[in-house]
């Protein structure tokens, strides 16, 4: 006589919350991702407190237009524009194509066959870890800045016009940094590949479009990824108005980075593991 089952199908939501947590465990459970992330505190916390030092050191060989110019919390967050990203693009890379790397992925597929559920809490496992971590480290680049540039009588306060936008918003620019390294690398499912790809759109191509004449530069300027951490980050003057508002510019990285994510989601679903 055949018996019949009567537990309930785990719904959607269970499934979900226990692949995240899943996730989680497993992303903390590498020992790169400790190391990869102290990197990123000390490349983004060192890198700027240097600059911010070093610009207060030499204020007084400054000359009056580029003191009138000076934005303190752009110089003081420099650090997460100029290395942390590159960290945290190596991370997001390596979240998915590690396991492709190592015939993991086939395991957690075995675990969790509903594909879309194991890409969508891999994905929001890893922008909530980055977020919380940029986050901190966005707001003590900013306050050790402001402590080292307070010689020069310039140095700007959290309350001030935009200085909440910008470091709030650098935190954000840099998590989308990595989710777009994370989205190239589950379609190209090869971390050295999704590393130099990520590294190229973010780092190189804004210095080829440099090569190009000023009047083609200007029309594609805007349209760049790496736009949106100049944008969110402007506190003194006016934002190139070449370019969107800070936000509009990271509305259209945003959307760089969504169809990618979207991109990756569908191939994940339909290649082979």
């Amino acid at each position: 006589m055949a018996v019949v089952s009567t537990a309930l199908p785990a719904s959607g939501r269970s499934g979900l919350r226990g692949v995240i947590l899943s996730e989680y465990t497993k992303l903390r459970s590498v020992r790169s991702t400790y190391w990869t992330l102290l990197a990123l505190l000390a490349v983004s916390i060192g890198l700027g407190a240097a600059i911010s030092a070093a610009t207060a050191g030499h204020w007084n060989q400054m000359s009056p237009s580029d003191r009138a110019t000076f934005d303190p919390t752009q110089t003081s967050l420099a650090g997460m524009f100029y290395l942390g990203q590159l960290v945290i693009v190596v991370l997001g890379a390596m979240v998915l194509t590690s396991e492709y790397s190592t015939g993991m992925i086939r395991t957690s597929l075995t675990a969790m066959p509903r594909r879309s559920v194991v890409y969508g809490a891999k994905a929001l496992v890893f922008a909530g870890v980055t977020l919380a971590i940029t986050l901190v480290t966005s707001f003590i680049t900013f306050f050790l800045g402001q402590a080292l540039l307070a010689s020069t009588h310039d140095q700007a306060t959290i309350s001030g016009a935009g200085v909440l936008r910008a470091v709030v918003g650098s935190a954000i620019y840099v998590t989308l940094c990595g989710l777009f390294a994370f989205a190239v690398g589950s379609l190209l499912r090869h971390t050295a590949g999704a590393i130099t790809a990520g590294l190229g759109i973010l780092f190189v191509l804004p210095i080829i479009a440099h090569v190009l004449p000023n009047t083609w530069y200007h029309g594609v300027e805007r349209w760049l990824p790496s736009s949106a951490g100049t944008a969110i980050s402007t506190t003194v003057g006016p934002v190139d108005s070449h370019l969107f508002s800070g936000w509009g510019e990271m509305i259209v990285f945003a959307a760089y980075v969504a169809i990618l994510l979207l991109a990756g989601a569908m191939l994940f679903r339909t290649r082979d593991a």
